[in-house]
């Protein structure tokens, strides 16, 4: 008999990838199942373009459009991206939009927001892709910007002068629900940049789909960052983001890994498959890492028994 261990105080949450093809009612059926089940959040990937196999049908889905639509059909799960990318939305129309949906869920909308990386769907759809330098040069200023629009009080006027962006007298509406604004999370593997960023204005680092000593070593990084910042690192939520590939036996876990075709392999060395028993005990070992929230990634959204499966044997074990 396997013996699972608690590994008290972790959230999951589901986060799925509608660009490898899903429509809305696909999105809409998981989406459900996410509440029902009894995880903390959903959350989408935000892109334009299939990645790696397949051919992407029925195309892509816009995420923002996306979670307004779920905000009114869905009453308790958070809601979020992970994450939206600052090449795609002008920060002032995504700061409307964001606010905009966190009415629409009364208030549980989170905005994940990156530099963005695949530069094949800016080409595919007519989007300006900076290189490295810049593209963090724009979130940068995106994201003190939307803060920026978020937290001017009512009545009050917001200006902003950047290098690639400007606003004059600005009246900084609408506001979302949340206050002081809805948790940003800010992501990714950078040494310098990313965890200043994420020190300066997130509620949370995502140290997605990395081995379990290089997200150490992120965390520790970003750690470091918010001290350099005169932040406590504790008030910083740090999460993981993995594959989730959860089976009653071996059997069953080979034919969900079947999803990932090539990569599969890959996806076994260091995500989270396996048995019930097995994956507890490696979101335990994540935990261990600081991680306070794990991102379980889902590609068969129409295998909704992986759902059940995770929540009736995974889920208790682990909140």
């Amino acid at each position: 008999m396997t013996c699972i261990c608690e590994t008290a105080g972790m959230l999951l949450r589901v986060v799925t990838e509608p660009q490898q093809g899903a429509s809305y009612d696909d999105l809409l059926a998981i989406a459900r199942k996410t509440e029902e089940c009894g995880f903390e959040a959903f959350f989408r990937s935000d892109h334009y373009l299939v990645q790696g196999e397949g051919d992407g049908l029925p195309g892509p889905t816009d995420a923002w459009i996306t979670l307004a639509a779920l905000a009114r059909e869905t009453s308790r799960i958070r809601l979020g991206t992970l994450v939206s990318s600052a090449t795609f939305r002008n920060p002032g129309v995504l700061a409307i939009t964001v606010a905009q949906v966190d009415q629409m869920s009364g208030g549980r909308v989170e905005l994940g927001l990156g530099a963005g990386w695949h530069e094949a769907e800016h080409r595919a759809y007519a989007i300006d892709f900076p290189d490295t330098v810049g593209r963090f040069d724009l979130l940068e200023e995106q994201l003190e910007l939307i803060t920026g629009l978020w937290d001017t009080p009512v009545g009050e006027r917001y200006d902003f002068s950047g290098q690639h962006y400007t606003i004059a007298d600005s009246p900084a509406l609408p506001k979302p629900v949340q206050t002081p604004h809805p948790p940003v999370i800010v992501g990714g593997s950078g040494r310098k940049r990313t965890p200043a960023l994420a020190a300066r204005y997130a509620a949370e680092f995502n140290a997605g789909f990395k081995p379990m000593n290089e997200t150490a070593q992120l965390f520790a990084r970003v750690r470091t960052a918010c001290a350099v910042a005169g932040r406590d690192p504790e008030t910083l939520a740090l999460s993981v983001a993995h594959a989730a590939v959860v089976g009653k036996d071996d059997s069953e876990v080979r034919r969900r890994l079947e999803v990932y075709g090539h990569d599969a392999d890959e996806v076994k060395a260091h995500a989270l498959v396996g048995t019930p028993a097995e994956v507890v005990d490696r979101l335990g070992r994540y935990a261990a890492t600081g991680a306070d929230r794990a991102y379980l990634q889902i590609l068969d959204l129409a295998d909704l028994d992986h759902l059940d499966l995770i929540a009736s044997e995974v889920l208790p074990h682990v909140t």
